[in-house]
């Protein structure tokens, strides 16, 4: 048994609170009910005082899956959306998860809809979310559109995961080599500077630079790694700004060594991924559209689902446009224009959402084994240019003896 804290109004209007002992939450809000109060909100004592902000990041890809999941199963069983919604807050562990799904509950319960309810925590339930439960309810489908949901959440995480996983091994390598470096220019560099200093004779050229950059960091380190790390935060910064991310997001489908390739994949993975699961949902098509610009990731993606639905509107087709927008290529035009001439816009979409998936995958392990070698010539490259140049003076002086 625990102590809740609870909030209450009776009949009346009026206001009461106190603590009861119950099993668990769902418990104690019977008990409230079965005294004719409506429930405001309900707590553990022993975690009352733990402040948590719904409707802000911090959830995982897992857990709002999961959570979706368990939604839907339980909907799907005849369980009303706010029993559901009260058992899956209780065994929550993700405490910002859990503070809007209680958030939710309240106003569910108040007579919002589920969807209304939903759009009112943007960073954590984003508009492909909201719409797709949206057109459930509508449909009086909610059990089979939150499993469409699930789909696409796993989707997009196993893609996340893909692209984050090939990152790991460059990213630590090129730590570890910047680590190196930094410490043979402020420790090693200096101890032999001081033996050149000696030797009273002009240095090689190589030497002088290595010197030189040592002395630099040396000399400026407090001023150095601050100065990295604002040029990173002013990058942030920049790139989410309009004009930033157009100019970022161009950028990067531009990249070499098959980096803007697995750039344009990932975004029509997620674009076909997305337009395919709030078609499969009865989401209306210009709503579809919308939202797939607005959660493709891409301003290139986004830009042309604008001339998408100008192209719709006007009573034309979604497959004109994609032409004109070189990151869309011809199988992907090709096999839309069938799906809208067929009527199997959602089956040819996931098809398309499938094939490149995997192009992803097979990209991203070509370029991982790309960049495994590079990265050791780099590092080798590095640790033999400082080594070189601190031994060529001595070969002058050995010449110089002889």
């Amino acid at each position: 048994m625990s102590t809740f804290v609870w909030k209450a109004v009776d009949a009346m209007g009026a206001q009461s609170s106190g603590t009861l002992e119950g099993d668990n939450r769902n418990a104690v809000i019977d008990q409230l009910k079965q005294k004719g109060l409506v429930v405001l909100e309900v707590k553990d004592k022993q975690t009352s005082k733990e402040i948590t902000i719904p409707g802000f990041g911090g959830v995982k890809g897992t857990d709002l899956t999961i959570m979706t999941r368990q939604l839907s199963t339980m909907i799907g069983s005849g369980m009303t959306i706010l029993r559901a919604l009260m058992i899956i807050e209780a065994q929550t562990q993700n405490k910002i998860l859990q503070g809007a799904l209680q958030e939710i509950s309240k106003e569910v319960e108040a007579g919002l809809p589920f969807s209304d309810a939903l759009e009112k925590h943007p960073k954590i339930f984003n508009q492909l979310y909201v719409s797709m439960v949206r057109a459930g309810e509508t449909g009086g489908v909610l059990d089979s559109s939150l499993l469409r949901v699930a789909d696409q959440l796993e989707a997009a995480d196993k893609l996340r995961r893909q692209v984050k996983s090939a990152m790991v091994y460059p990213t630590v390598v090129f730590v570890f080599a910047m680590t190196v470096l930094s410490a043979m220019l402020l420790f090693i560099v200096p101890a032999f500077a001081k033996i050149f200093d000696g030797l009273g004779a002009e240095l090689p050229k190589l030497t002088q630079y290595t010197v030189g950059a040592s002395n630099l960091m040396k000399h400026n380190a407090l001023f150095l790694f601050p100065g990295i790390a604002l040029a990173i935060f002013l990058f942030k910064r920049w790139r989410k700004t309009e004009g930033g991310r157009q100019v970022w997001e161009r950028f990067t489908l531009r990249l070499p060594m098959q980096i803007g390739t697995i750039v344009q994949k990932i975004a029509l993975a997620r674009w076909s991924r997305t337009l395919s699961a709030l078609t499969g949902a009865g989401v209306p098509l210009l709503l579809a559209l919308d939202v797939t610009g607005k959660t493709s990731g891409n301003y290139v993606v986004e830009k042309a689902m604008e001339d998408v639905i100008a192209s719709v509107k006007a009573g034309g087709t979604i497959t004109g446009p994609l032409r004109q927008t070189p990151v869309f290529p011809a199988m992907v035009t090709h096999m839309v224009a069938v799906g809208e001439e067929t009527g199997q816009m959602e089956e040819m979409l996931g098809k398309i959402a499938d094939f490149y998936e995997d192009q992803v995958d097979a990209a991203v392990k070509s370029l991982t084994s790309i960049i495994e070698p590079i990265m050791i010539i780099v590092i080798g490259g590095i640790v033999g240019f400082v080594v070189i140049s601190m031994y060529l003076p001595m070969f002058a002086v050995y010449k110089h003896i002889q």
